[in-house]
């Protein structure tokens, strides 16, 4: 059995530690966990991952091993408010994890012995668990980014509504994507069988001496998850695609530009833009910042919080229906969904003679494809651009996360410039190039620049990083990203002024 289990491991190369949704530190710090806690920083793990050359799934051995006693003293001489690299054990501190009976064997037996002499996959195998473990990764990455962008699109759409308190629909699509974040980065019941099934406990072995510490428990769960390709799908997939950095600095400008849109609270309300004293400009601007930083901060905490209190009832997915069918099935669906998405688009529902025409003959009032099927098609391409992006980048400096603050910039840059083709006449003088050249601009900056860009990632590597990295890196960030869409939106809209875009958005 133990053969067979080796078989089924998945093989992630170190560079993921990069993934900064994977590694960084705990939202929260579980009060009644206290003794368990290191205070550690997301510089400090980038710091010690760069020193070792193993593997990631070998990393689980080296957070079960413990820390030396020169780390300890250096992580407990770090800033007192930033929390351990690692997510907080089940409530129940004894007995965190049940292993299975058929898993553990006496000394001496012959199961045991079988268990000590598990022989190295061969070259060959190796290879193909790394090419499965990739496609997986890729496949959930795929289907978790088409999910997390119907569902930013759908809420944004439930929160724009007459008299709304909040104009800026992406808020709640931010604060929900990170609430999902932070509850994923404190859960340690989703894949508890997984753990269980990978590291069966041998009793009189130092092994199962760390079963009794929470501590070195704690740690080998959080090596271990972020080595499931479904975990890095939920977490970088659907919980990046779902939050937009691209589109919360857009609100940033618009509301400092007075072309922010907001809902109708009255029938006898008009829709032009009121002037107003450029004051009021700054509070707008500093509003839509402080809104979004602050609520999405406790989202993040707000997450953590609720995964420690239904932690008792949280289920576990079965370790078999994660590796036979969820694996293998995702491979199907995901690619299966993105080419869907291409045939609709080239027929949608609403066409003349479609499903969803309602018996119109001309294309005019033809929608679907410019609020939600472009999206659909661009939105993988952003998201593992992002993926990609952070794996190669985010290790170069270990207090400042390149990669996410390159495709958080890049994508915020994109974002402007096709809402100025959008917005501006194009050829023949029609305003972004017709209709169908704004449903795919609107395509383009809903589907790649929302999945490109993130917040929830943002807002977890401000809270695990350092104090004064944190708001280096978050200001810059804002700047950076507000100044570049002043130069693109703002030369057009102080100069020629936005026109309407010739599709519904």
């Amino acid at each position: 059995m133990a053969a067979k289990q080796e078989e089924e491991e998945y093989i992630i190369p170190d560079i993921y530690n990069n993934l900064d949704e994977l590694v960084g530190p705990s939202p929260v710090e579980n009060p009644h966990e206290q003794r368990l806690y290191r205070r550690n920083t997301l510089e400090s793990f980038r710091n010690n991952s760069a020193d070792s050359k193993l593997e990631v799934h070998d990393d689980l051995e080296k957070h079960q091993s413990g820390k030396s006693q020169k780390e300890r003293q250096k992580s407990q001489g770090e800033d007192a408010n930033l929390t351990e690299l690692a997510v907080p054990p089940p409530i129940d501190r004894e007995v965190s994890v049940d292993i299975p009976a058929a898993e553990s064997s006496q000394p001496g037996s012959s199961h045991s012995d079988s268990q000590d002499a598990k022989p190295d996959p061969s070259p060959r195998r190796q290879r193909a668990s790394r090419f499965a473990t990739q496609l997986y990764m890729i496949s959930y990455l795929i289907f978790f980014s088409l999910l997390g962008t119907l569902a930013r699109l759908g809420l944004q759409a439930l929160t724009f509504y007459p008299s709304a308190p909040v104009a800026t629909g992406v808020l709640w699509a931010n604060f929900g994507g990170t609430f999902i974040m932070g509850f994923l980065s404190e859960d340690r019941k989703l894949f508890r069988e997984e753990w269980a099934a990978l590291n069966p406990v041998k009793k009189g072995s130092d092994t199962d001496e760390e079963k009794q510490d929470p501590s070195a428990q704690k740690k080998a769960h959080a090596a271990m998850k972020k080595t499931i390709p479904l975990y890095i799908g939920l977490a970088t997939g659907f919980c990046g695609s779902f939050t937009s950095f691209s589109s919360f600095i857009r609100d940033i400008f618009l509301a400092l530009s007075n072309s922010l849109t907001v809902p109708v609270s009255h029938p006898s309300s008009s829709d032009a833009t009121i002037s107003r004293n450029r004051g009021y400009s700054f509070l707008a601007l500093l509003a839509v910042v402080l809104l979004t930083v602050c609520l999405c901060l406790s989202a993040l905490q707000f997450g953590a919080h609720f995964a420690l209190a239904i932690e008792p009832y949280t289920p576990s997915f079965p370790f078999r229906l994660t590796r036979r069918i969820l694996d293998c099935g995702v491979v199907v669906v995901a690619w299966g969904s993105w080419l869907a998405a291409v045939f609709m688009v080239i027929w949608p529902p609403d066409r003349p003679s479609g499903p969803d025409s309602h018996g119109r003959s001309n294309w005019v009032q033809e929608t679907w494809r410019g609020e939600a099927l472009l999206a659909l098609v661009f939105a993988p391409l952003g998201c593992l651009l992002r993926f990609y992006a952070s794996l190669h980048l985010n290790g170069r400096i270990a207090s400042f996360p390149l990669g996410t603050f390159a495709v958080n910039i890049f994508g915020t840059l994109m974002l402007g410039v096709f809402y100025d083709l959008q917005h501006a006449p194009l050829s023949r003088g029609m305003i972004g190039g017709g209709r169908v050249g704004c449903q795919v601009l609107q395509g383009g900056m809903d589907g790649f620049c929302g999945c490109l860009t993130t917040v929830s990632t943002w807002i977890a590597e401000l809270k695990g990083l350092r104090r004064r990295h944190a708001y280096i890196y978050g200001a810059a960030s804002v700047s950076i990203g507000l100044g570049i869409l002043i130069i693109v939106m703002g030369s057009l809209r102080w100069t020629l002024g936005f026109a309407p875009p010739a599709c519904r958005t």
